[in-house]
């Protein structure tokens, strides 16, 4: 049990991510004059884009608040109002009943699951808390995070998108020619959407592209099938395809937000991520009714549950899912084992759990609490943020065959039950994405710092060690 202990303690670390440590405004480690106005703006500067790159990355909006407000009560501005929406941060800082308070906003521009930045971003401000670092250091580190180039090169990131649709097939029950289909169909998606994101197509557009190519060569394939000799369940392939398209959407962000008391953008981000599923959803209708004039029907959907003896194959299945999806969003190598496990984790609890007849959506948001968990306190340890592991090892549990499911029914008549498949399919999503919160809140319950948990403010433990006596001075002593 000890080496058990010691394990388990070395994997989850006490070193704590920032988005886990509380964020009331600390004793200034290093005060500005708070009337000189050029040196205010510049601390303001830096707490709003810090904020632009966490909001950016899917962060939930009170997290963003937190932060923001934290830097800027670290160099003296303690009493600042932060209001942040769907896209963009306003910060206003209170200097004092002389003078007037100051203020800015920042908008944000882009979406980017860049999770190497996030993290970055993380340690350095884990870096302004702990060294003290002047306004202008900070905001050149923050410089070259921001315009610093991937990690990793843009065909890594497209054979990681395809393999972690390879492994996602193999979860939901595909073979290998379901995983090879599935990889290249997946890596035709990624190719064409990021030319047509070069020329400026609306992110709605190129989701029904996706949905498109994701069920175009399936359907063919089934249709030949008997004169190539091969046999194929097509829903695989495109379920597959579809919780690719879906991972890069910031459910997570949205609920988080709706359950954290950030009405309005979580109403935002919810609607923006309607409209993207309806897009793949689109496309997906669009390729089986092109499909279908052309004399290619599609066999119904039998969702067969796995059998528990099947667990280890699934779970090494969700592991490389989760960890291919971290490395197609550029997160760091010290994250991708974190999201391994985090994967492993949430897919044996969702396959066992669905054995207990408990149904899918309560199997998913169990799942989800215990990624949750173990991504809050493994994260410590790979020292990134939490949502790098969270979304990572929830990704393999999207309901993309449920979509399909409900998808199909409907083009074929059957109304009701596709408004059932819909439905539970929205059920999964919002489970996961609570899930998910719960799991973080837990974790940050358990492992929270005794110092923080007496004063609920930031102070730095001053350790003293004794010196040890050596043989000779205590001889001497003793004569």
């Amino acid at each position: 049990m000890s080496k058990l202990a010691e394990a388990l303690d070395r994997l989850t670390g006490h070193r704590q991510a920032t988005l886990d440590t509380v964020t009331s405004a600390p004793a200034p480690l290093q005060p500005i004059d708070l009337t000189d106005d050029a040196v205010v703006a510049e601390v303001l500067d830096l707490a709003v884009r810090v904020g632009e790159v966490l909001l950016a990355s899917g962060t939930a909006a009170m997290d963003t608040a937190e932060q923001v407000q934290f830097i800027a009560a670290t160099y003296g501005l303690a009493q600042c109002d932060v209001d942040v929406t769907y896209n963009s941060i306003v910060l206003s800082a209170y200097r004092g009943p002389t003078r007037p308070p100051a203020s800015t906003m920042r908008i944000v521009h882009y979406r980017s699951m860049d999770f190497t930045r996030l993290a970055a971003v993380d340690r350095l401000t884990r870096r302004i808390r702990r060294e003290a670092i002047t306004p202008n250091q900070a905001h050149e580190a923050l410089t070259t995070i921001t315009t610093a180039p991937h990690p990793y090169s843009r065909w890594t990131a497209t054979l990681a998108w395809s393999a972690m649709a390879a492994s996602v097939s193999v979860l939901l029950g595909g073979g290998l020619l379901v995983a090879t289909v599935s990889f290249l169909t997946t890596m035709v998606i990624d190719r064409v959407n990021r030319v047509l994101n070069r020329f400026g197509l609306p992110f709605f557009f190129q989701q029904v592209m996706g949905g498109l190519i994701a069920a175009a060569p399936a359907a063919t394939l089934y249709t030949f099938q008997e004169q190539l000799g091969i046999s194929i369940r097509p829903s695989l392939v495109i379920a597959a395809g579809v919780v690719v398209l879906l991972s890069g959407l910031s459910l997570v962000g949205s609920v988080q937000d709706a359950i954290m008391g950030a009405p309005i953008t979580a109403v935002a981000r919810f609607f923006e991520v309607v409209m993207m599923t309806g897009g793949i959803i689109a496309g997906v209708a669009i390729s089986l009714r092109v499909t279908g004039m052309l004399g290619s029907t599609l066999p119904p959907i039998n969702v067969e549950a796995s059998p528990i003896t099947q667990l280890p194959v699934l779970m090494l299945s969700g592991a490389f899912a989760s960890v291919f999806y971290a490395l197609a969003c550029y997160a760091e190598r010290r994250a991708l084992t974190a999201a391994f496990l985090g994967g492993a984790a949430g897919s044996g609890v969702s396959i066992y759990v669905q054995t207990l007849d408990v149904g899918p959506v309560i199997a998913a948001a169990i799942a989800a609490t215990v990624v949750g968990l173990a991504g809050g306190l493994m994260a410590r340890r790979a020292l990134t943020p939490p949502l790098v592991v969270a979304v990572a090892g929830i990704t393999p549990l999207l309901p993309g065959l449920s979509l399909y499911k409900g998808l199909y029914s409907l083009l074929n008549d059957q109304v009701l039950v596709g408004l059932t498949a819909l439905l539970s399919a929205f059920g999964i999503g919002c489970a996961l994405a609570a899930g998910v919160t719960l799991g973080e809140w837990v974790a940050r319950t358990l492992r929270r710092p005794r110092i923080l948990m007496r004063v609920d403010s930031l102070r730095r433990p001053l350790v003293r060690q004794r010196k040890r006596r050596t043989p000779a001075a205590s001889s001497r002593t003793s004569a």
